[in-house]
C-alpha cells in the first residue's frame, strides 16, 4: 500500500521553525509597527516634528541628522 505524502501547513512550518529557534537559544520577537496611514499616526507624527522645529536645539538636531543620513546623493 502506497503511503499519501501530506504536505505540512504554513502554521506548522511556522511552528517548527520557532521550536528549531528556540533550541539553538533563540528567544522569540515580536515587531509592532505602527500604521502610516492612520489619521492619528500621522497627527502625532506632524505634532512631535513641530514640536522639534520649535526646540532650542533645532539646527544642531537637524545638523546631526544629515551628518548621519545617506542624503541620496550618490
Amino acid at each position: 500500500m502506497a503511503s499519501v505524502s501530506q504536505s505540512k501547513t504554513s502554521r506548522l512550518k511556522v511552528r517548527e521553525h520557532r521550536d528549531r529557534l528556540r533550541a539553538e537559544g533563540w528567544p522569540p520577537i515580536r515587531t509592532w509597527m505602527a500604521d502610516v496611514r492612520a489619521p492619528s499616526f500621522r497627527a502625532a507624527a506632524h505634532r512631535q516634528s513641530l514640536a522639534v522645529a520649535a526646540s532650542a536645539r533645532a539646527s544642531e538636531d537637524q545638523a546631526f541628522i544629515d551628518a548621519v543620513s545617506d542624503g541620496g546623493d550618490e
